[in-house]
């Protein structure tokens, strides 16, 4: 008899669980279609490549590059200059330390090369697509601006001697909160989702190799995003739970911003908090 109980018990639990992956995977459909659309994906997107496209051509003109033949020829052989992207925002400790705190939140939006640039807003925008409809807007955007910035106060912090710039601390932290939310949905997939976790897995040990062996790339970001991601897909990935609601039972998000604001509130809070700590230890 205990066996039984216990057999419906897990049944009803998985039921829970498919029920709320299918709500959370359908609800960007039931939006009027204005509000369906990706916004905050496109306009990160555009706006990064258009910053870089700035930089890029500061870049072109620090090296004696002038006339537009030149210019791309000094795009595409991957010119690099630290100084043009300090100026315009990059992590740099020192500029931090005395007192410029805004390069915690720009060197997301700055990029070092085409190369550099194209791999985060392709990897970003296939991924941000996605996340943007399950997550809804505000939420994403939340999930990335605050991963983004731990990343930059992880690389301030673990590795105060590098000029940092990029999304990838931040496209990390997507992963992160989407990774949440295959665990908490883990019954809705074949295998107890075993599979696709230890796809994440492959993915993200990857891609933190890759930085391992590649000169430049900066894992104290990667791994402040994707650890902040986690933490925050914990209390705002989707997950959906039958509510009584004016006399009808239906499935409400109950990790929905307009339900957790004081939690989004909080995590602000404490970003801005980690940053003073990481100041105030490294000599600020």
């Amino acid at each position: 008899m205990e066996n039984t109980l216990l057999t419906n018990d897990k049944d009803t639990r998985t039921m829970r669980v498919r029920a709320s992956y299918r709500a959370a995977m359908h609800a960007n459909s039931r939006l009027p279609k204005f509000e369906r659309f990706p916004w905050f994906t496109w306009i990160i997107t555009i706006g990064t490549t258009g910053f870089w496209c700035f930089t890029a051509y500061q870049v072109a003109l620090a090296s004696g590059a002038y006339g537009f033949h030149a210019i791309l020829a000094n795009v595409f052989a991957d010119t690099q200059n630290a100084d043009v992207l300090i100026r315009y925002g990059a992590k740099y400790n020192e500029a931090i330390l005395a007192g410029q705190y805004w390069r915690f939140i720009t060197p997301i939006f700055l990029h070092a090369s085409i190369l550099h640039v194209s791999l985060n807003m392709l990897n970003f925008f296939i991924l941000g697509l996605f996340i943007e409809r399950l997550f809804g807007h505000l939420r994403f955007l939340l999930v990335y601006l605050l991963t983004g910035v731990v990343s930059i106060i992880a690389s301030f912090y673990f590795a105060p001697q590098d000029v940092s710039v990029g999304a990838s601390g931040a496209i990390f932290g997507l992963v992160g909160a989407y990774s949440v939310f295959i665990l908490i949905h883990r019954r809705a997939f074949s295998h107890g989702g075993i599979p696709a976790i230890a796809w994440l897995v492959v993915i993200i040990g990857l891609n933190l190799g890759i930085g391992l062996v590649i000169p430049n790339v900066d894992n104290y970001a990667h791994l402040g995003g994707f650890v902040s991601g986690c933490l925050l897909g914990c209390f705002f990935a989707p997950f959906y739970v039958v509510l009584p609601e004016e006399g009808k039972s239906q499935l409400l998000d109950t990790h929905s911003l307009s339900r957790r604001w004081p939690l989004a509130l909080i995590a602000i809070a404490i970003t801005i908090f980690l940053a003073i700590i990481a100041v105030h230890f490294s000599g600020g």
